[in-house]
């Protein structure tokens, strides 16, 4: 009976030893989860930010390269659209950086210089305060080095673990190989395969992409422009960079109350109307901002218009979620953000060519308003078309499963 016993315990000790392996390869939830959380808010943050703060400087950088302001636009719509690229995936950001070959010979010709000039380290300080700004903006960013080296990749662990694993017990798979394969058939397409092409056949999906992919025409650039508006207006340079620290301020705060307000019990069963209004407030905010008059009026709108911005930011991928649901949603925000990158990168250029042609902000800005306010009443009606197509959907499903059990009822009379 000894023997029999420690041989048990013997043949159990490996099958238990893989365990701790396969936990150390899940992602951190709690305790050093919340550093790579404060680590991907610094990096995020200082990242989207630089190509708002450049919007200060478009005067003095359109003057002293003599370029439109559509060529100028180039300079955030690049960077927006790459770093929304690079959140995703390496291989996309370089196939996005291989389009530019595409633009115009005219951009070509000064887009280069503009850019290089930009971008090249800013030694001489003296007199030229945008170079000087843009010193210690780069100083800034670069200590995203040091957020970044807080998020060690998973995968590293995977591979150690897995290889530990196979030493102790070669017949066995390991945990982590099963589940990623369970959540991959359970999403309906093939391990590995990082984007589900039959998201293309899902009804809220494609609701999703349609309105998005107009929206964000006009989504980026009323920030871009809207320090140049305050001054071409006639407000000083610190006053206009004032109302981009309104705006960011407004929207700081507005996410987080919207993420709450959007989790409540009367709004989350019906959170698309909610991303609905937010759609169509953004368009009416940039609308009306050509009414405003003085720098009081301006200030008004950034305030507005930073409620606007936080709502839609705070909205955009907890409604994309709750269309695809959690399996799927991996997926379907990497199809949605390449595609996406087009409008991204075409819309400040775009809404720069109207600035050069009428020679007036306000035509841009109502563009703008109509490029958001259209998706916005899209929105309703198609989620309105949605939610009553999923619920009959559901009430088909139900009645599917009570006929069987209402025929069992009435059969079992006669059987006995």
């Amino acid at each position: 009976m000894a023997a029999a016993a420690a041989a048990t315990k013997a043949a159990a000790a490996p099958a238990a030893a893989p365990a701790p392996a396969a936990a150390a390869v899940d992602p951190p939830d709690g305790g050093w989860g919340w550093a790579v959380v404060a680590a991907s808010f610094i990096s995020v943050g200082f990242a989207y930010a630089f190509p708002k703060s450049l919007t200060v400087y478009y005067k003095e950088i359109q003057e002293y390269f003599s370029v439109s302001y559509s060529q100028i636009a180039w300079v955030s719509s690049l960077m927006l659209a790459s770093m929304a690229t690079e959140q995703h995936s390496c291989q996309p950001l370089r196939q996005q950086t291989r389009g530019h070959g595409w633009r115009p010979h005219r951009f070509r010709r000064h887009g280069a210089r503009l850019l290089w000039n930009l971008h090249a380290p800013p030694v001489p300080v003296c007199g030229s305060p945008r170079r000087g700004s843009f010193l210690v903006l780069g100083a800034l960013v670069l200590n995203c080095c040091v957020a970044g080296a807080l998020m060690r990749p998973v995968d590293a662990a995977q591979a150690r673990a897995e290889a530990q694993s196979e030493q102790r017990q070669r017949p066995s798979r390991s945990r982590r190989a099963e589940r990623v394969a369970a959540d991959a058939q359970a999403a309906g397409r093939r391990p590995g395969a990082f984007l589900d092409a039959s998201l293309f056949r899902h009804r809220g999906f494609l609701i999703y992409l349609l309105g998005n992919v107009l929206m964000f025409f006009g989504f980026f650039a009323p920030v871009v422009f809207l320090a140049p508006y305050a001054k071409h207006l006639g407000v000083d340079e610190y006053s206009a960079a004032f109302l981009l620290s309104i705006f960011a301020l407004v929207d700081m705060f507005v996410r987080p109350a919207t993420g709450l307000i959007a989790n409540s019990k009367w709004i989350r069963p019906r959170i698309q109307y909610l991303f609905s209004f937010a759609v169509c407030y953004n368009g009416a905010c940039h609308l009306l901002c050509p009414l405003a008059r003085g720098y009081a009026g301006l200030a008004l709108y950034a305030v507005f218009f930073g409620t606007a911005f936080g709502m839609v930011c705070a909205l955009l991928f907890e409604v994309l979620m709750d269309l695809v649901g959690a399996q799927r949603f991996s997926s379907a925000v990497g199809l949605v953000t390449l595609i996406e990158c087009g409008p991204v990168l075409l819309g400040p250029p775009l809404s720069g060519a109207l600035v050069d042609v009428w020679g007036d902000y306000k035509y841009m800005y109502y563009a703008c308003g109509a490029f958001m306010l259209l998706p916005g009443v899209f929105f309703f009606i198609m989620h309105y078309y949605n939610y009553k197509r999923a619920d009959e959907e559901q009430r088909r499903g139900l009645s599917a499963e009570m006929r069987p059990r209402q025929e069992a009822l009435q059969l079992k009379p006669e059987g006995i």
